[in-house]
């Protein structure tokens, strides 16, 4: 088995231009403004739209450009996942779960019907989730459900989806302005979680389908996505695959791991499924449906400090930077940026193209810049 630790040259320099002004400790946050520049298209790859009389099937390339998002059989194509899924839950804003990754707390339930997942470090080196979840009618409980960070009301944002957490941090609480949110701690709290009694507290916060939508209805929700909304990622057609065999820089990537201290996680890339299996603490990591699967791995590599002297971290989750897309036994470097404060991450390739996703579920790792060092590829055995 060789071991493959791989980084771009660019991503080395620009990283080590960051961590010269991310080792400090800040004083103090602000809350963001959102930016209110205009991004051209030329600077950006965006997808482009097809002709009016063309269907989303029928339109040239090799990606679907959600612009064409069309209804057929009771179907549609899911924002999260390019798969076609019944229109009554594709068309809704998915609830964004925060999700407890002690080992008290596990297993985690209703992770496994997450389309997208993000993980991410908080305090004391234990990593957090957001589950981004569509299908979640019959879902009778979800979590357990933990408090807010900052960076998590962005990726919340992504999505135009509605944030389930179970209070926040004081750096955070500025921050839920900017999402539609239900906190536990909060009137609402009690329409929308319940405790359990397998659990000790703080892991035993749950939610469910029918708490989810009774709360958005009493908080006045839309659960329509906004008109301006027209998704996060671009899926590959059906019928075709993005395997990235002959992308530049492209080194093997049959096992993955992050890096991340406490957890230690890490991914193993199935041919027979083309999947990629999750593992942590020493085993498979499995929700309340079996073990977590996915067909894409992002790795967002961003610069990171502290809050004044606590072991809060402030994630720069906005500042462009480097990372890695991961699918289908292979994997490349990838430049990220967004085009406004609330917008999408978008991922490049090192010729400026935007990474396409094959379709399926998504995991996003948010990995510290200055532990990106730490991030290892194996090849096959």
């Amino acid at each position: 088995m060789i071991k493959r630790v791989w980084f771009g040259l660019a991503f080395l320099v620009l990283s080590s231009a960051f961590l010269s002004g991310c080792t400090k400790r800040y004083e103090a946050v602000s809350v963001t403004e959102p930016r209110t520049e205009e991004v051209s298209t030329e600077e950006i790859i965006i997808n482009s739209s097809a002709p009016a009389n063309q269907t989303e099937e029928e339109s040239p390339g090799d990606y679907y450009t959600f612009s064409e998002r069309q209804e057929k059989d009771g179907k549609i194509r899911s924002y999260l996942t390019g798969e076609m899924v019944d229109t009554a839950i594709g068309n809704r804003r998915p609830v964004a779960v925060m999700m407890s990754n002690d080992k008290e707390a596990l297993p985690q339930y209703g992770i496994n019907r997450a389309g997208v997942v993000y993980e991410a470090p908080a305090e004391g080196g234990m990593n957090r989730y957001m589950a981004l979840i569509e299908d979640y009618d019959n879902l009778e409980r979800i979590g357990s459900v933990r408090s807010c960070r900052t960076y998590y009301t962005y990726f919340a944002r992504e999505f135009d989806s509605i944030y389930a957490h179970y209070g926040q941090s004081t750096f955070a609480k500025p921050y839920l302005v900017n999402v539609d949110h239900i906190n536990g701690v909060e009137g609402i709290g009690n329409v929308a979680y319940f405790r359990s009694k397998d659990k000790k507290a703080p892991h035993n916060a749950y939610t469910s389908g029918k708490r989810l939508k009774k709360a958005m209805e009493e908080m006045g929700f839309s659960q329509e996505f906004d008109s301006s909304y027209k998704g996060h990622y671009q899926f590959a057609k059906t019928g075709k695959e993005v395997t990235l065999e002959n992308a530049k820089d492209v080194k093997d990537a049959y096992k993955v791991y992050p890096g991340y201290k406490l957890n230690k996680p890490w991914f193993e890339y199935h041919e027979d499924d083309g999947l990629y299996y999750r593992f942590q603490y020493g085993a498979a990591h499995k929700g309340d449906e079996g073990q977590i699967k996915v067909k894409n791995i992002i790795l967002q590599y961003c610069p990171t400090a502290h809050y004044a002297t606590t072991d809060y971290l402030n994630i720069n989750v906005q500042s462009d930077s480097f990372g890695t897309f991961i699918t289908e036994g292979r994997a490349i470097p990838v430049k990220w940026s967004k085009d406004n404060e609330f917008g999408p991450t978008h991922y490049y390739d090192m010729e400026n193209n935007e990474i396409i996703l094959n379709q399926g579920k998504t995991w996003v790792c948010i990995i510290s810049a200055q532990d990106s060092p730490n991030v290892e590829f194996y090849g096959k055995q």
